[in-house]
């Protein structure tokens, strides 16, 4: 194993919060493993812990071989850490925040450009421009060259997407498939559900704790009931309506439908339903089955951990 996590858990003084409970799982070498949950989850108090930038009040964690507490100078140099904020130094040129990450370690841009040539070739143009006069998607690209001119075992992103427009957010998942392909290990955080379908194994995280660990066809396979897509003219008055149901068992709103499932599953259920809601003068309902997403399955998860519904 690449990664080893058992029963960590930290807890900030001020503001007093428990940032992680009892967190445990394992990534495999070359995998591609994502942590999945929204802001505040706990997702970047896990990553620092991993890169030896804090230290956890129980458990304790192997990366690369190497322990978080007793490993700190070893495991530095076998990780790659991209963290959510971009962290470069913004009047440096992009050439010269490479050349001093790779003088931090011991190497030099050309002793690894074949690792992250697919990625700099993209930005060297205008490896003179200074890294804070960068758009969006060119310092994602600079930072992630940055985390790799070491070639580490082990590759940290987190949230790397955040902020970027879609074209960079597809490009950028793009160049992680053809980082695994070199055997680099990597996990990633990010809020975003659709980027889930896109790694090996996903681990669902919410109020520190994780609430599911599965490749994410798998996590969608254990959706425990048929799902529906229903919408009609006046969608919170519906939503309000769908809430104050008796037979349904979740319901939330979703794009541009609302999601529902019934406690009891019959072919009337959905007709009954429709015919309800007509009575009570929604118009232009259209009702149909959908296969459950990770979001579903991260909303039915939640509810089950707090024992709510609706």
């Amino acid at each position: 194993m690449e990664v080893r996590v058992e029963h960590i858990s930290k807890r900030y003084q001020k503001p007093e919060v428990q940032a992680l409970k009892d967190i445990s799982f394992e990534v495999e070498k070359g995998e591609l493993f994502g942590l999945i949950g929204p802001d505040g989850a706990g997702k970047s108090t896990l990553f620092r812990i991993l890169t030896t930038l804090l230290l956890p009040d129980e458990g304790q964690a192997e990366v690369a071989g190497f322990d978080v507490r007793k490993d700190l100078r070893a495991l530095r140099s076998a990780v790659g850490y991209m963290p959510g904020r971009f962290s470069l130094y913004q009047d440096l040129s992009i050439e010269e925040n490479l050349r001093f990450f790779a003088t931090l370690f011991g190497t030099t841009i050309e002793a690894n450009y074949d690792l992250i040539k697919d990625i700099y070739v993209q930005i060297e143009p205008f490896k003179d421009r200074r890294a804070g006069q960068l758009s969006g998607g060119m310092k994602q690209k600079l930072a992630l060259c940055c985390a790799l001119i070491h070639r580490p075992k082990v590759l940290f992103l987190d949230e790397p997407t955040t902020g970027v427009d879609a074209v960079s957010r597809k490009e950028f998942w793009q160049m992680l498939k053809g980082l695994q392909a070199e055997g680099i290990s990597i996990l990633v955080s990010t809020p975003y559900m659709d980027e889930a379908s896109l790694c090996d194994r996903i681990a669902l995280i919410q109020e520190g704790q994780i609430l599911s660990i599965d490749q994410p066809k798998g996590l969608q396979e254990k959706y425990p009931r048929p799902l529906f897509a229903l919408r009609a003219q006046g969608m919170n008055q519906l939503l309000d309506s769908l809430r104050d149901k008796p037979e349904l068992a979740s319901v939330y709103a979703f794009g541009e439908y609302h999601h529902l499932s019934f406690k009891e599953q019959s072919p009337q259920g959905m007709e009954a339903l429709l015919a309800d809601l007509r009575d009570q003068g929604f118009q232009d309902l259209e009702a149909h089955s959908i296969e459950a997403g990770v979001e579903d399955c991260f909303i039915e998860l939640m509810q089950k951990s707090d024992g709510s519904s609706n």
